[in-house]
């Protein structure tokens, strides 16, 4: 189904997921507290989010062409009741980039953003401490090893990571932006930088508006580099407590075509998609997310192996909680 990712299999059945976790939050208070996590994954989604130096370690290559093991997480955490209090995580973790995770409970749809599969890291390793500033405000920062790296041998490079939230009094408002800004490589001239914003909206208690806007750019000192930008859109409407109905509209511009194809010539291409979907929890650790989805191209024949610039997709998967 490329470019389309997650749910990459035409007609085929496949696990995307069996993830394993074990945690302990550090829990604000008066005193000092530590924490901890560690995840195990495996599945068709390890694939999309191997760690080099780590994860591409983990199993021989020769293994699956489609199924892998990765650790995408492996981390402790500090609480430290320093003036509102300050939690310092440090480790492997998700990046705070963006709305959409790789945890399958964690999303409304199946499917995943174009933003979310091409335009942002996946995970990091490093430190980021937050804390707050107001009862609205939450600030974080810290230093990452880039983007999906676990160690790069001789050549890491420490990239800034950071962000702001602010949520409403009522709690029905909230805006998080988020940042990672470095070099590529250690001493190689190559700057990346990504930014999103991303804006919820409670309409009514039943009906809630999501928007993000992501921003990205490798300036490259061989003048092959990058800019890519979009935006994404969820309408999501409670039916009950255990039923609900949305709509994701997205747009992602690959301004020099080097995010989704991988492209060196300059040339890039608009994607678009409509999603409509539902969650159906049917008990409380079982829940069906099936969907509808229409993608189409600009200036490129993306599907059905280079020859069409659309592609309709029906998707539908099951997520066990246990």
């Amino acid at each position: 189904n490329g470019p389309v990712t997650f749910n990459d299999r035409d007609l085929e059945f496949q696990m995307n997921q069996l993830n394993l976790f074990i945690s302990e939050e550090a829990t604000a208070g008066d005193n000092f507290d530590l924490g901890f996590r560690a995840d195990v994954m495996f599945g068709t989604d390890t694939t999309y989010t191997q760690a080099t130096g780590l994860d591409d370690k983990l199993i021989p290559a020769d293994f699956s062409s489609r199924y892998d093991l990765a650790i995408p997480q492996v981390y402790a955490e500090l609480y430290a009741p320093i003036g509102n209090g300050v939690t310092i995580k440090a480790g492997h973790f998700y990046t705070i980039i963006g709305n959409e995770v790789v945890t399958s409970p964690d999303n409304f749809f199946y499917s995943h953003a174009y933003t979310m599969q091409y335009g942002e890291p996946f995970t990091h390793t490093g430190f980021i401490a937050e804390t707050a500033l107001t009862d609205s405000i939450n600030i974080r920062a810290g230093s990452v090893l880039g983007w999906d790296k676990f160690n790069s041998e001789t050549d890491q490079a420490w990239s800034f990571i950071g962000g702001v939230d602010w949520t409403s009094a009522d709690g029905a408002t909230s805006v998080t932006l988020a940042s990672v800004y470095g070099e590529t490589e250690e001493n190689s001239g190559d700057d990346r930088w990504i930014y999103s914003v991303v804006i919820t909206q409670d309409i009514t208690d039943s009906l809630h508006l999501l928007v993000q806007h992501d921003h990205g750019l490798v300036e490259a000192s061989d003048g092959l580099g990058g800019e890519w930008y979009g935006v994404n859109s969820y309408l999501t409407y409670d039916v009950s407590d255990n039923l609900a109905v949305a709509v994701r509209g997205e747009w992602l511009r690959d301004q020099d075509g080097t995010q989704v194809t991988g492209s060196t010539t300059g040339t890039g291409s608009s994607y678009h998609a409509v999603t409509a979907g539902v969650n159906y929890g049917i008990t409380n650790w079982l829940k069906i997310r099936p969907e509808v989805r229409y993608d189409w191209t600009d200036d490129t024949n993306a599907f059905d192996a280079g020859t069409k610039d659309d592609q309709f997709l029906v998707s539908t998967d099951v997520v066990i909680t246990f």
